[in-house]
């Protein structure tokens, strides 16, 4: 709750970045002594065809940003996909997990390392997960998490559309995509896929990105005379290129409010990767 308390209170900017930084690391490192064995995925990836897209929020809204040619999971990582992870990973379980890396939130619900919890779909996806576990995971699959431009340029498609942005129809449907409860513990691929043939962009989980904490205040406190005001409270909405856009502004508002070993209940992840 501790983050969406957050929230509440903070408006967030993105720092948008242009293709040779989409992938830019957010100075967070996976522990050096954690050494990963390889998981083999067999999570359909989607290539997602490069283009530009009109920032959300904050000083960057209305920049057109560029994003190279990538690859995209095709649905949010299972529980069942996790814990394949686990059985070949097991310093990442909940027991063995170093507290540096994941908060006590860390799969909570789980009934043991290894025992997905009761009415929850093994095929729905894994949440109460850091960035750390969520970053560990993709690597050992040869993969990693994907930028913020990436994860926001994929979402722009509906079932018609690669943008569907300036559609109303698609604001309303995702407002009500995040209404539906305990969808997080559903099966995914329920409903149809974008444009791109992705799934569940909207409305299962809130999703990790690579980058997340780019999207930072300009300042360490709200003591600090070099922080924007429009970044607080309903601020930022001033300065969205798109005020129907709720759902992409809050997006911000969570990557801005939390730490990479936060672990949320409606917090998973999906993976990405370069086209070489």
């Amino acid at each position: 709750m501790r983050a969406f308390v957050v929230i509440v209170g903070l408006a967030v900017c993105s720092l948008m970045t242009c293709c040779s930084e989409q992938t830019k690391s957010p100075k967070i490192k996976i522990p050096a002594q954690h050494h990963l064995n390889l998981v083999v995925s067999q999570k359909k990836m989607i290539e997602i065809p490069g283009g530009m897209y009109k920032a959300f929020i904050g000083k960057d809204s209305g920049r057109i940003v560029r994003v190279q040619t990538f690859y995209l999971d095709d649905s949010p990582v299972t529980n069942r996909e996790y814990l394949e992870f686990l059985k070949a990973n097991p310093q990442w379980t909940r027991s063995k997990v170093l507290k540096l890396y994941a908060d006590s939130n860390y799969l909570k619900h789980w009934k043991s390392d290894y025992e997905i919890p009761a009415g929850i779909s093994p095929e729905a996806p894994v949440t109460n997960i850091s960035w750390f576990a969520a970053e560990a995971y993709a690597k050992s699959t040869g993969k990693r998490l994907p930028a913020i431009n990436e994860w926001e340029y994929a979402a722009l498609a509906d079932q018609q559309s690669p943008d569907a942005s300036k559609d109303p129809t698609f604001t309303d449907y995702i407002l009500k995509a995040y209404q539906k409860k305990d969808k997080n513990k559903q099966p995914i691929k329920q409903e149809l896929p974008n444009y791109y043939g992705i799934y569940n962009m909207y409305g299962m989980v809130w999703e990790w990105t690579y980058d997340f904490n780019s999207v930072m205040m300009s300042g360490e406190s709200r003591k600090d005379n070099t922080v924007n005001n429009n970044l607080f409270c309903a601020g930022a909405a001033v300065t969205s290129s798109d005020l129907r856009n709720y759902a992409a502004f809050i997006r911000y508002a969570l990557r801005g409010s939390i730490k990479a070993d936060y672990c949320l209940n409606n917090l998973g992840f999906r993976c990405a990767k370069n086209k070489n």
